[in-house]
Protein backbone atom coordinates (compact mmCIF):
# COMPACT_ATOMS: atom_id res chain seq x y z
CA UNK A 1 0.00 0.00 0.00
CA UNK A 2 1.71 3.50 -0.93
CA UNK A 3 2.19 6.17 1.49
CA UNK A 4 0.20 9.56 0.84
CA UNK A 5 3.04 12.02 0.44
CA UNK A 6 4.04 14.83 2.67
CA UNK A 7 2.61 17.97 1.89
CA UNK A 8 4.63 20.20 -0.40
CA UNK A 9 3.20 23.47 1.76
CA UNK A 10 2.37 23.67 4.80
CA UNK A 11 1.58 26.88 7.63
CA UNK A 12 3.77 27.47 10.63
CA UNK A 13 1.59 29.24 12.21
CA UNK A 14 -1.66 26.73 11.95
CA UNK A 15 0.99 23.72 13.32
CA UNK A 16 0.54 22.19 16.13
CA UNK A 17 4.34 22.12 16.63
CA UNK A 18 6.32 25.52 17.48
CA UNK A 19 9.45 26.16 15.05
CA UNK A 20 10.59 27.35 11.84
CA UNK A 21 10.17 23.90 10.16
CA UNK A 22 6.11 23.69 11.28
CA UNK A 23 6.88 20.30 12.34
CA UNK A 24 9.28 18.31 14.27
CA UNK A 25 12.85 17.84 13.21
CA UNK A 26 13.02 14.16 12.83
CA UNK A 27 9.42 14.59 10.45
CA UNK A 28 11.22 17.32 8.75
CA UNK A 29 14.40 15.01 8.23
CA UNK A 30 12.16 11.98 7.50
CA UNK A 31 10.01 12.96 5.22
CA UNK A 32 11.94 16.08 3.48
CA UNK A 33 15.58 16.78 3.68
CA UNK A 34 17.39 15.60 0.43
CA UNK A 35 14.00 14.22 -0.75
CA UNK A 36 11.34 16.92 -1.88
CA UNK A 37 10.81 20.59 -1.27
CA UNK A 38 8.71 22.32 1.58
CA UNK A 39 7.70 25.63 1.68
CA UNK A 40 6.97 26.81 4.95
CA UNK A 41 4.36 29.94 5.17
CA UNK A 42 5.05 31.92 8.25
CA UNK A 43 8.31 30.21 9.33
CA UNK A 44 9.17 33.11 10.90
CA UNK A 45 5.81 35.21 11.63
CA UNK A 46 6.04 38.81 11.84
CA UNK A 47 10.09 38.74 10.21
CA UNK A 48 12.06 41.85 10.04
CA UNK A 49 15.31 42.01 8.20
CA UNK A 50 18.10 42.36 10.55
CA UNK A 51 20.13 44.16 7.62
CA UNK A 52 18.45 46.92 5.24
CA UNK A 53 19.16 47.01 1.39
CA UNK A 54 21.70 50.06 1.74
CA UNK A 55 24.15 48.30 4.45
CA UNK A 56 24.33 45.13 1.97
CA UNK A 57 25.19 47.63 -0.71
CA UNK A 58 27.80 48.91 1.70
CA UNK A 59 29.27 45.27 2.93
CA UNK A 60 29.69 44.41 -1.50
CA UNK A 61 32.33 47.35 -1.55
CA UNK A 62 34.30 46.01 1.22
CA UNK A 63 37.39 44.28 0.32
CA UNK A 64 37.45 40.96 0.71
CA UNK A 65 33.42 40.33 0.65
CA UNK A 66 32.00 37.76 -1.97
CA UNK A 67 29.59 39.93 -3.36
CA UNK A 68 28.27 39.66 -7.33
CA UNK A 69 25.18 41.73 -9.27
CA UNK A 70 23.51 39.83 -11.99
CA UNK A 71 21.75 41.45 -14.25
CA UNK A 72 19.17 40.66 -16.97
CA UNK A 73 18.58 42.67 -20.64
CA UNK A 74 15.27 41.07 -21.43
CA UNK A 75 15.84 42.50 -25.03
CA UNK A 76 17.87 39.20 -26.45
CA UNK A 77 17.55 37.79 -22.64
CA UNK A 78 21.07 38.38 -22.11
CA UNK A 79 22.78 38.09 -18.33
CA UNK A 80 25.47 40.22 -17.11
CA UNK A 81 27.98 38.96 -14.17
CA UNK A 82 30.22 41.08 -12.47
CA UNK A 83 32.16 40.26 -9.04
CA UNK A 84 32.84 42.82 -6.66
CA UNK A 85 34.04 44.02 -4.20
CA UNK A 86 32.02 47.44 -6.25
CA UNK A 87 32.09 51.05 -6.02
CA UNK A 88 29.70 52.72 -3.86
CA UNK A 89 29.07 55.03 -6.98
CA UNK A 90 27.75 51.86 -9.07
CA UNK A 91 24.68 51.59 -7.04
CA UNK A 92 23.11 55.30 -7.85
CA UNK A 93 23.06 54.18 -11.22
CA UNK A 94 21.84 51.26 -11.54
CA UNK A 95 18.20 50.72 -13.37
CA UNK A 96 15.17 50.67 -10.99
CA UNK A 97 14.51 46.55 -12.37
CA UNK A 98 16.25 43.66 -13.39
CA UNK A 99 19.38 42.87 -11.67
CA UNK A 100 20.46 41.28 -8.17
CA UNK A 101 22.75 41.88 -5.61
CA UNK A 102 24.45 38.79 -4.20
CA UNK A 103 26.62 38.74 -1.01
CA UNK A 104 28.12 35.45 0.51
CA UNK A 105 29.08 35.24 4.12
CA UNK A 106 27.02 38.10 5.48
CA UNK A 107 26.41 36.02 9.12
CA UNK A 108 30.17 36.40 9.41
CA UNK A 109 30.20 39.95 8.68
CA UNK A 110 26.43 41.04 10.66
CA UNK A 111 25.74 39.55 14.10
CA UNK A 112 22.04 40.10 13.86
CA UNK A 113 22.64 38.05 11.07
CA UNK A 114 24.58 35.34 12.35
CA UNK A 115 21.74 35.32 15.31
CA UNK A 116 19.33 33.34 12.82
CA UNK A 117 21.75 30.12 12.98
CA UNK A 118 20.88 28.64 16.29
CA UNK A 119 17.56 28.37 14.87
CA UNK A 120 18.53 25.70 12.40
CA UNK A 121 20.65 23.61 15.02
CA UNK A 122 18.95 20.67 14.05
CA UNK A 123 21.01 20.19 11.40
CA UNK A 124 24.61 19.66 12.39
CA UNK A 125 26.67 23.16 12.42
CA UNK A 126 28.99 22.06 10.58
CA UNK A 127 27.25 21.05 7.56
CA UNK A 128 25.99 24.93 7.32
CA UNK A 129 28.16 26.89 5.11
CA UNK A 130 26.53 30.47 4.93
CA UNK A 131 23.59 32.81 4.74
CA UNK A 132 24.04 34.49 1.44
CA UNK A 133 21.69 37.89 1.60
CA UNK A 134 20.56 39.12 -1.78
CA UNK A 135 19.05 42.58 -2.99
CA UNK A 136 16.87 42.22 -6.11
CA UNK A 137 14.91 44.61 -7.59
CA UNK A 138 11.69 44.71 -8.94
CA UNK A 139 12.14 42.05 -12.11
CA UNK A 140 15.54 41.02 -10.66
CA UNK A 141 16.54 37.18 -10.66
CA UNK A 142 19.65 35.02 -11.27
CA UNK A 143 17.46 32.92 -13.54
CA UNK A 144 16.16 29.46 -13.57
CA UNK A 145 19.39 27.09 -11.94
CA UNK A 146 20.13 24.22 -9.94
CA UNK A 147 21.91 24.10 -6.71
CA UNK A 148 23.97 21.00 -5.70
CA UNK A 149 23.54 21.45 -1.77
CA UNK A 150 20.50 22.06 0.39
CA UNK A 151 19.26 25.86 0.76
CA UNK A 152 16.41 27.29 2.61
CA UNK A 153 15.25 30.69 1.06
CA UNK A 154 13.92 32.59 4.02
CA UNK A 155 11.77 35.87 2.51
CA UNK A 156 13.38 39.11 4.50
CA UNK A 157 11.46 41.70 2.52
CA UNK A 158 9.50 42.32 0.35
CA UNK A 159 8.61 39.49 -2.38
CA UNK A 160 9.84 37.24 -4.85
CA UNK A 161 8.04 34.67 -6.83
CA UNK A 162 9.20 31.03 -6.57
CA UNK A 163 9.04 28.59 -9.10
CA UNK A 164 10.21 24.82 -8.89
CA UNK A 165 10.03 22.04 -10.87
CA UNK A 166 9.46 19.18 -8.82
CA UNK A 167 9.22 16.39 -11.42
CA UNK A 168 11.40 13.50 -11.44
CA UNK A 169 14.11 13.50 -14.42
CA UNK A 170 13.59 17.20 -14.91
CA UNK A 171 15.84 18.60 -17.88
CA UNK A 172 19.41 20.13 -16.44
CA UNK A 173 21.25 21.20 -19.22
CA UNK A 174 22.26 24.70 -19.21
CA UNK A 175 22.71 27.50 -21.49
CA UNK A 176 26.12 28.10 -23.65
CA UNK A 177 25.74 31.07 -24.06
CA UNK A 178 26.29 32.54 -20.79
CA UNK A 179 28.40 33.49 -18.12
CA UNK A 180 26.20 31.76 -15.27
CA UNK A 181 24.72 28.17 -15.41
CA UNK A 182 21.60 28.76 -16.08
CA UNK A 183 19.15 25.96 -17.20
CA UNK A 184 18.03 25.65 -21.11
CA UNK A 185 14.68 24.24 -20.42
CA UNK A 186 12.30 24.99 -17.10
CA UNK A 187 9.01 24.11 -17.11
CA UNK A 188 7.92 24.70 -13.58
CA UNK A 189 5.30 22.38 -11.51
CA UNK A 190 5.20 24.81 -8.78
CA UNK A 191 4.67 28.74 -8.53
CA UNK A 192 4.34 30.40 -5.72
CA UNK A 193 4.98 34.49 -4.10
CA UNK A 194 6.47 34.30 -0.93
CA UNK A 195 6.19 37.03 1.47
CA UNK A 196 8.62 38.34 4.28
CA UNK A 197 8.74 35.06 7.28
CA UNK A 198 7.98 32.67 4.36
CA UNK A 199 10.66 30.04 3.78
CA UNK A 200 11.22 27.78 0.96
CA UNK A 201 13.17 24.77 1.56
CA UNK A 202 14.95 23.31 -1.71
CA UNK A 203 16.98 20.01 -1.69
CA UNK A 204 20.13 19.45 -4.13
CA UNK A 205 19.45 19.00 -7.50
CA UNK A 206 15.69 21.22 -7.82
CA UNK A 207 15.23 23.24 -10.59
CA UNK A 208 14.31 26.47 -9.20
CA UNK A 209 13.29 30.41 -10.55
CA UNK A 210 13.00 33.59 -8.06
CA UNK A 211 11.82 36.73 -9.81
CA UNK A 212 11.45 39.97 -7.59
CA UNK A 213 7.92 41.08 -7.22
CA UNK A 214 9.23 44.13 -5.65
CA UNK A 215 12.45 45.42 -4.14
CA UNK A 216 13.17 42.07 -1.58
CA UNK A 217 15.37 40.95 0.31
CA UNK A 218 15.97 36.55 0.36
CA UNK A 219 18.16 35.13 2.54
CA UNK A 220 19.67 31.52 1.56
CA UNK A 221 20.74 29.46 4.21
CA UNK A 222 23.22 27.04 2.40
CA UNK A 223 25.07 24.01 2.98
CA UNK A 224 28.55 22.59 2.33
CA UNK A 225 28.09 19.47 0.69
CA UNK A 226 31.63 18.95 -0.72
CA UNK A 227 32.00 16.92 -4.15
CA UNK A 228 33.28 13.82 -3.83
CA UNK A 229 36.41 14.63 -5.73
CA UNK A 230 37.05 17.84 -3.64
CA UNK A 231 36.73 15.11 -0.85
CA UNK A 232 39.18 12.54 -2.13
CA UNK A 233 41.87 15.42 -3.81
CA UNK A 234 41.89 16.79 0.03
CA UNK A 235 42.50 13.28 0.92
CA UNK A 236 44.98 12.24 -1.40
CA UNK A 237 47.44 15.87 -0.47
CA UNK A 238 46.73 14.35 3.55
CA UNK A 239 47.80 11.17 2.28
CA UNK A 240 50.83 12.53 0.57
CA UNK A 241 51.80 14.57 3.26
CA UNK A 242 51.96 12.19 5.51
CA UNK A 243 53.11 9.36 3.23
CA UNK A 244 56.72 7.11 4.55
CA UNK A 245 58.92 7.39 1.93
CA UNK A 246 59.98 3.14 2.66
CA UNK A 247 56.10 2.64 0.99
CA UNK A 248 56.89 1.91 -2.15
CA UNK A 249 56.16 -0.58 -4.87
CA UNK A 250 57.26 -4.24 -4.40
CA UNK A 251 57.54 -7.62 -6.00
CA UNK A 252 59.28 -9.99 -3.89
CA UNK A 253 57.64 -12.59 -5.46
CA UNK A 254 58.27 -11.65 -8.69
CA UNK A 255 58.70 -14.51 -11.70
CA UNK A 256 60.40 -14.68 -14.77
CA UNK A 257 58.00 -12.64 -17.53
CA UNK A 258 56.36 -14.18 -20.30
CA UNK A 259 56.77 -11.02 -22.54
CA UNK A 260 59.10 -8.54 -20.37
CA UNK A 261 57.35 -5.42 -22.02
CA UNK A 262 53.86 -6.03 -20.67
CA UNK A 263 52.37 -4.94 -17.47
CA UNK A 264 50.33 -8.32 -16.40
CA UNK A 265 47.96 -8.99 -13.84
CA UNK A 266 50.10 -9.59 -11.29
CA UNK A 267 51.72 -6.32 -11.86
CA UNK A 268 48.74 -4.29 -11.27
CA UNK A 269 47.84 -6.30 -8.33
CA UNK A 270 51.00 -5.21 -6.76
CA UNK A 271 50.36 -1.72 -7.93
CA UNK A 272 46.98 -1.95 -5.80
CA UNK A 273 48.96 -3.13 -2.50
CA UNK A 274 50.78 -0.02 -2.68
CA UNK A 275 48.34 2.13 -3.02
CA UNK A 276 46.60 0.46 0.10
CA UNK A 277 49.55 0.91 2.03
CA UNK A 278 48.08 4.85 1.93
CA UNK A 279 44.77 3.96 3.05
CA UNK A 280 43.01 5.63 6.24
CA UNK A 281 42.59 2.35 8.03
CA UNK A 282 42.48 4.09 10.88
CA UNK A 283 39.34 5.84 11.80
CA UNK A 284 40.67 8.23 14.05
CA UNK A 285 43.35 9.47 11.33
CA UNK A 286 40.34 9.54 9.16
CA UNK A 287 38.36 11.26 11.46
CA UNK A 288 41.17 14.16 12.44
CA UNK A 289 41.46 14.67 8.58
CA UNK A 290 37.30 15.23 7.91
CA UNK A 291 37.42 17.40 10.95
CA UNK A 292 40.47 19.59 9.56
CA UNK A 293 38.66 19.46 5.85
CA UNK A 294 35.09 20.57 7.11
CA UNK A 295 36.45 23.39 9.28
CA UNK A 296 37.85 25.19 6.71
CA UNK A 297 35.76 27.64 4.74
CA UNK A 298 36.34 27.66 1.20
CA UNK A 299 36.42 31.33 0.74
CA UNK A 300 39.37 33.10 1.50
CA UNK A 301 38.88 34.74 4.96
CA UNK A 302 40.81 33.38 7.90
CA UNK A 303 41.32 34.42 11.16
CA UNK A 304 45.08 35.99 12.25
CA UNK A 305 46.41 36.98 15.02
CA UNK A 306 46.14 40.50 16.46
CA UNK A 307 49.66 43.12 16.85
CA UNK A 308 48.97 42.83 20.64
CA UNK A 309 49.33 39.93 22.25
CA UNK A 310 48.38 39.57 26.16
CA UNK A 311 50.04 37.26 28.59
CA UNK A 312 47.54 34.41 29.75
CA UNK A 313 47.81 35.67 32.92
CA UNK A 314 46.36 38.82 31.72
CA UNK A 315 44.11 37.38 29.83
CA UNK A 316 42.81 35.29 32.86
CA UNK A 317 42.58 37.94 34.84
CA UNK A 318 40.56 40.01 32.51
CA UNK A 319 37.88 37.18 32.10
CA UNK A 320 37.38 37.27 35.99
CA UNK A 321 36.97 41.01 35.61
CA UNK A 322 34.48 40.31 33.12
CA UNK A 323 35.88 39.97 30.10
CA UNK A 324 34.32 37.70 27.39
CA UNK A 325 36.16 35.91 24.54
CA UNK A 326 34.13 36.40 21.42
CA UNK A 327 34.89 33.80 18.50
CA UNK A 328 36.23 34.86 15.11
CA UNK A 329 33.73 35.09 12.47
CA UNK A 330 35.55 32.78 10.25
CA UNK A 331 36.58 30.21 12.61
CA UNK A 332 34.19 27.01 11.98
CA UNK A 333 34.46 24.60 15.04
CA UNK A 334 33.40 20.94 15.21
CA UNK A 335 34.37 18.07 17.53
CA UNK A 336 33.92 14.31 17.64
CA UNK A 337 34.66 11.45 19.95
CA UNK A 338 37.79 9.90 19.60
CA UNK A 339 39.83 6.39 21.11
CA UNK A 340 40.74 8.14 23.90
CA UNK A 341 38.67 11.69 24.89
CA UNK A 342 37.99 13.66 22.20
CA UNK A 343 39.24 15.90 19.12
CA UNK A 344 38.62 19.59 18.70
CA UNK A 345 38.43 20.79 15.09
CA UNK A 346 39.03 24.59 14.71
CA UNK A 347 39.56 26.26 11.28
CA UNK A 348 41.39 23.49 10.12
CA UNK A 349 43.80 22.55 13.38
CA UNK A 350 42.94 19.45 15.64
CA UNK A 351 43.40 19.63 19.32
CA UNK A 352 42.95 16.76 21.88
CA UNK A 353 40.80 17.41 24.90
CA UNK A 354 38.69 15.75 26.82
CA UNK A 355 34.76 15.50 25.30
CA UNK A 356 33.30 17.29 27.76
CA UNK A 357 35.89 20.40 26.96
CA UNK A 358 35.74 19.49 23.24
CA UNK A 359 32.09 19.85 23.23
CA UNK A 360 31.67 23.19 25.22
CA UNK A 361 34.19 24.83 22.47
CA UNK A 362 32.52 23.83 19.82
CA UNK A 363 29.22 24.90 21.09
CA UNK A 364 30.22 28.48 22.47
CA UNK A 365 30.22 31.63 20.44
CA UNK A 366 31.62 33.39 23.43
CA UNK A 367 33.45 32.38 26.65
CA UNK A 368 32.89 34.15 29.98
CA UNK A 369 35.00 34.02 33.10
CA UNK A 370 33.00 31.27 34.33
CA UNK A 371 32.64 28.78 30.89
CA UNK A 372 36.51 29.24 30.93
CA UNK A 373 36.58 28.18 34.65
CA UNK A 374 34.52 25.11 34.11
CA UNK A 375 37.42 23.79 31.38
CA UNK A 376 39.72 21.45 32.49
CA UNK A 377 43.61 22.16 32.34
CA UNK A 378 44.08 21.00 28.59
CA UNK A 379 40.36 23.02 27.68
CA UNK A 380 42.29 26.33 29.10
CA UNK A 381 45.41 25.63 27.38
CA UNK A 382 43.32 25.13 23.95
CA UNK A 383 41.57 28.35 24.27
CA UNK A 384 44.70 30.52 24.64
CA UNK A 385 45.94 28.61 21.95
CA UNK A 386 43.37 29.74 19.94
CA UNK A 387 43.16 33.10 21.13
CA UNK A 388 47.09 33.61 20.32
CA UNK A 389 46.12 32.13 17.00
CA UNK A 390 43.84 35.12 16.54
CA UNK A 391 40.62 32.84 16.78
CA UNK A 392 39.59 34.54 19.61
CA UNK A 393 39.08 38.43 20.27
CA UNK A 394 38.63 39.38 24.29
CA UNK A 395 36.23 41.94 24.81
CA UNK A 396 36.00 43.98 28.21
CA UNK A 397 32.63 45.49 29.95
CA UNK A 398 31.95 48.71 27.67
CA UNK A 399 33.85 47.50 24.77
CA UNK A 400 31.88 47.98 21.27
CA UNK A 401 30.98 44.54 20.64
CA UNK A 402 30.44 45.29 16.97
CA UNK A 403 33.97 46.49 16.44
CA UNK A 404 34.33 42.81 15.78
CA UNK A 405 33.24 42.66 12.95
CA UNK A 406 36.55 44.87 11.69
CA UNK A 407 38.02 41.85 12.72
CA UNK A 408 36.56 40.12 9.86
CA UNK A 409 39.24 39.72 6.65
Amino acid sequence: MSRTPPPIEIDASQAAEGGPLGMSPARFLRDYWQKRPLLIRNAFPGFVSPIAPEDLAGLACEDGVLARIVSHQREGDRWLLRQGPFEESLFPGLPDRDWTLLVQDVDKWDADVAALLPHFDFLPRWRIDDIMVSFAATGGSVGAHIDQYDVFLLQAHGHRRWQIDDRPDPPLGFRPDVELKLLQRFDPSHDWVLAPGDMLYLPPGVPHHGVAEDPCLTFSVGMRAPSAAELVGDWVDAMIAEADDALRYRDPDLAPPADPHEIDAAAMGRVVEALNLLRMNDPDRLGDWFGRFITLYRASGEAMPGDAQRSRIEVEWDLQAGGVLHRHPWTRMAWRRARKGARLYAAGQDLALPARDAQAIAAAPAIDGADYERLSQAGRDAVIALLEGGHYRLLMPGDDAGDEDEAAP
